[in-house]
């Protein structure tokens, strides 16, 4: 059960069959925000609290809020590198992009 989102984050959640509990961290930052919710919909408005308090609290400490990923990638590289990569690519019938995103994902075990 992912993809509750708000303000920009997503909700990563599992569910614990021994105590029947959903518990959710915001997915795609280093910072550990934790909620947890006996049902979906007390989950989602756990969630939304979870957000409001972590903003609230980076800003009453000064602290940059992390943020999700966002999907884009800028990587400086040496030209022969760059030629064999889009080479490659080519030959697989893919853009750069796909590609790239398929090896960085294989790398590290995550499905894109």
């Amino acid at each position: 059960m992912n993809g509750f989102t708000y303000k920009g984050y997503t909700a990563r959640v599992i569910f614990s069959p021994d105590d029947e509990m959903l518990t959710g961290t915001l997915a795609g930052i280093d910072d550990c925000v934790i909620f947890q919710a006996a049902s979906v919909p007390e989950l989602k408005q756990e969630f939304r609290d979870a957000v409001d308090e972590y903003l609230r609290a980076c800003a009453e400490v000064g602290k940059a809020p992390d943020k999700p990923a966002s999907g884009k990638v800028f990587l400086h590289m040496a030209p022969r590198v760059h030629a064999a990569i889009r080479a490659a690519a080519d030959a697989a019938g893919q853009s750069l992009s796909k590609w790239a995103e398929a090896l960085f994902a294989r790398e590290c075990g995550v499905t894109p």
